[in-house]
C-alpha cells in the first residue's frame, strides 16, 4: 500500500490543490488513501496518467483530480474516485486541450470537481440520461484563482462564442463559479440546463 501511494504520489502534478475541495471525501489525502487500497486500481490510475502524458495533456489538469466523480456522492453511497473504463479515455482529450488552450489562457488555473459518473452515480445525481459525464467527455471545473462569478462568465463565454464550434464544446454554468465544458457537441446552457437560460445570451 506505501507503494502505491507513492507511486501515485509521484504522479501528481506540483500546484497544489486549493484548501477547500468539493466534499471532504474528495481531497488529494483521501485520493491517494483510496488509490493505496487497491494494486489494480494503482496500475488503472498510472495507466491513465501515462496515456494523458501520450495525448500531450498531462499538465491541464491534475491526474488525479480527473477521477473524482460527483460532489454528492456520498449521498449516493458511491465512491468519490473511479477511474473511467479505457476505451472512454479519448473522449477527455478534446475536452482538456480546449480547457488549456482557451479557458486557463483567460482565466487561470482550473480544479476538476466532476469527471466520469457511471450509470448508477449518474442518474443518482440527477444527470441527464445521455450526459456527457457517463462517458467521460465532460469535466465540472472551478476556476482556482478567485475570479468574480459575472467576470468568469464574461471570460469564458467569449471563448466559447470563438473557439467553441470548431471543436464541438458545450458549456454550462452551474452556481457561483463552477461551470461543466464538454466535447460533445457545441451548445450552451444555464443553471436550469435550458439553452435560453444561458449566462452567454445577455
Amino acid at each position: 500500500m506505501r507503494i502505491a501511494a507513492a507511486v501515485a504520489a509521484s504522479l501528481l502534478l506540483a500546484t497544489p490543490s486549493p484548501a477547500a475541495s468539493p466534499t471532504p471525501a474528495q481531497s488529494q489525502r483521501q485520493f491517494l488513501s483510496w488509490l493505496a487500497r487497491s494494486g489494480i486500481r494503482g496500475a488503472e490510475f498510472r495507466a491513465f496518467a501515462s496515456f494523458l502524458r501520450s495525448a500531450g495533456v498531462a499538465n491541464v489538469i491534475p491526474a488525479w483530480q480527473l477521477v473524482r466523480t460527483a460532489s454528492d456522492h456520498e449521498r449516493c453511497s458511491a465512491p468519490g474516485f473511479e477511474v473511467a473504463p479505457r476505451v472512454l479515455w479519448p473522449n477527455i482529450v478534446r475536452t482538456l486541450r480546449f480547457a488549456r488552450d482557451a479557458v486557463v489562457p483567460t482565466v487561470g488555473p482550473l480544479e476538476a470537481v466532476s469527471s466520469y459518473r457511471n450509470v448508477y452515480l449518474n442518474g443518482c445525481s440527477g444527470g441527464a440520461p445521455r450526459s456527457a459525464h457517463r462517458l467521460f467527455f465532460a469535466l465540472d471545473l472551478q476556476p482556482r484563482s478567485g475570479i468574480a462569478r459575472h467576470d468568469l462568465i464574461r471570460r469564458v463565454c467569449a471563448q466559447h462564442a470563438r473557439f467553441g464550434a470548431p471543436a464541438d464544446v458545450g458549456l454550462g454554468f452551474y452556481q457561483g463559479t463552477r461551470f461543466h465544458l464538454d466535447s460533445k457537441g457545441y451548445r450552451k446552457w444555464g443553471s436550469d440546463g435550458k439553452g435560453a437560460s444561458s449566462p452567454c445570451n445577455s
